[in-house]
């Protein structure tokens, strides 16, 4: 039997992903959280074989939530849930260490294959997934400026987008203020832009604030 925890905010979404996995004998909802934090706190207890993790939490990111798991938790198998289109985070998701991404209004039997697929150790690629990799690889002049930049650039870059400042990103992310620094002209480097500005109106253009 497959253990499933589910982490998402909204208490209907984690109902209708129970009741899909309470229809079949393969698997067992054994957790759930609705915040960052508890999703952590699942992750560390280890009580799961397969973790579904919203992408947006009301206390951290996915984002934030994913790279913290696999510093501490690198092998259990994270399947991002997302209401977003893939091509705004599913690349730089994969890239910090996700197993697979859905859009939730998937069908129940892509969410079951997904999570098959994740617990056999392998990642899970849908179709739309597959074809914005198949860009990356040939480096399409037309993908998006932001699935160039690495994890941290990508969650240094949102969080400067939604007017954090060096310091407080800084306090967020534990790092130093000349760190940060760095992390935020090589951002503005990889995207051809030049203040925080431009970064909150590419952003904010290509759905990436909450």
């Amino acid at each position: 039997m497959i253990r499933v925890a589910i982490c998402d905010d909204h208490q209907i979404v984690r109902a209708g992903f129970k009741q899909i996995f309470s229809s079949s004998d393969e698997f067992s909802v054994v957790a759930e959280g609705s915040t960052g934090r508890e999703a952590l706190e699942i992750a560390r207890k280890e009580v799961c074989d397969v973790l579904l993790l919203d992408i947006a939490m009301p206390d951290q990111s996915g984002i934030d939530t994913l790279r913290t798991i696999r510093q501490g938790q690198p092998d259990l198998p994270v399947l991002i849930l997302s209401g977003y289109p893939a091509q705004q985070y599913a690349l730089n998701l994969f890239k910090m260490g996700a197993n697979g991404y859905l859009n939730k209004e998937c069908e129940a039997e892509e969410l079951v294959n997904a999570v098959r697929t994740v617990h056999q150790g392998r990642r899970y690629v849908s179709s739309q997934v597959g074809e914005l990799l198949a860009q990356s690889f040939d480096r399409d002049s037309n993908a998006a400026l932001h699935t160039e930049l690495s994890d941290r650039e990508f969650q240094v870059f949102l969080r400067l987008a939604r007017g954090a400042t060096v310091s407080d990103i800084g306090t967020a992310l534990s790092l130093s203020i000349k760190t940060v620094s760095t992390y935020r002209t090589r951002i503005m480097e990889k995207m051809g832009l030049q203040s925080n500005s431009d970064l909150t109106y590419y952003a904010m253009k290509n759905n990436l604030l909450d």
